[in-house]
């Protein structure tokens, strides 16, 4: 009886041979698609992918959009090729041992096919490793060849220096650099005070020069009027001869004549009237 109890119960625990294998494919599906899903990956635009297996790198590189890899043996690692920008401050001396604080903003690049090593030499950490201390490095280097002042008046040919440098160690590192900018420099309040004065002291200095430019140029247009008065009167007087004098008197007569209204003019004296005698008249012979 107990036998027979025992044998019941343990068929009740054993589940029916049909459900068992009903349950097979559901495994076998699920498998499939969570191994679909594993092996499945996309690359955004702006990136490329590193492919790795067990962690290593392999040299091949995913493109934009959808690949493939093996689950759980292989992964990708995305690498930004966009352009990027990395900003820093570093102070320098100059030529002559005047301290400046130069603020660059660089934008690089990683190259496409390069992204591999990138990778295996310095993972995603490259801004740290290595443009941070290249930067600094570069713009301490360039300083030291310029004065203070040639810094600033001579700043397109600074900028050209220092990228040209960045770009020699960067580009042997896959790192291409688009465009570097020194967006600041800061110096000692004492040199900026000098810098202020010697300003000032230059527009002083052509403001004299242009009130002297302008005092020669006035004695010269006083010369040469002086000069052109001369020669006209020198003109006048050749032009002045015994007729010309007298067909002036004659007009001076003729035009007294023809304002006279009747009465001999006279002149009071303390006598009394004195009449007024034509001295240009000519005398009677």
């Amino acid at each position: 009886m107990s036998d027979q109890y025992i044998n019941i119960e343990k068929l009740k625990l054993i589940p029916p041979h049909g459900s068992s294998k009903a349950l097979i494919p559901l495994v076998i599906l699920a498998a499939v698609l969570i191994a679909a899903f594993l092996s499945v990956g996309t690359v955004p635009a702006g990136y490329k992918g590193v492919l790795l297996r067990f962690g290593a790198v392999t040299g091949e590189i995913k493109n934009e959009g959808l690949y493939f890899k093996i689950p759980l043996v292989e992964s990708v690692v995305l690498m930004s090729t966009q352009i990027q920008k990395y900003t820093s401050k570093t102070t320098a001396s100059s030529k002559d041992l005047q301290v400046v604080t130069t603020e660059v903003t660089l934008n690089y690049q990683l190259e496409a096919d390069k992204v591999s090593e990138i990778y295996r030499s310095m993972r995603q950490d490259y801004e740290h490793r290595i443009i941070q201390p290249f930067v600094q490095e570069a713009v301490k280097s360039v300083a030291a060849n310029f004065d203070a002042e040639q810094l600033i008046t001579q700043r397109p040919i600074v900028k050209k220096q220092l990228q040209d440098l960045l770009s020699a160690r960067l580009n042997q590192l896959g790192i291409h650099v688009v465009e570097l900018s020194i967006t600041e420099f800061q110096f000692t309040q004492v040199f900026q005070d000098s810098i202020e004065a010697k300003v000032k002291a230059v527009q002083q200095a052509l403001e004299a020069e242009n009130a002297l430019r302008r005092v020669e140029f006035e004695a010269k247009q006083a010369v040469v009027k002086a000069e052109a008065e001369a020669k006209g009167l020198e003109l006048q007087k050749a032009q002045i001869t015994d007729q010309l004098l007298e067909l002036r008197k004659i007009e001076v007569q003729r035009a007294a004549v023809q304002k006279w209204d009747g009465v001999m003019p006279t002149v009071m004296t303390g006598s009394g009237p004195v009449p007024m005698i034509d001295v240009l008249r000519p005398e009677k012979k």
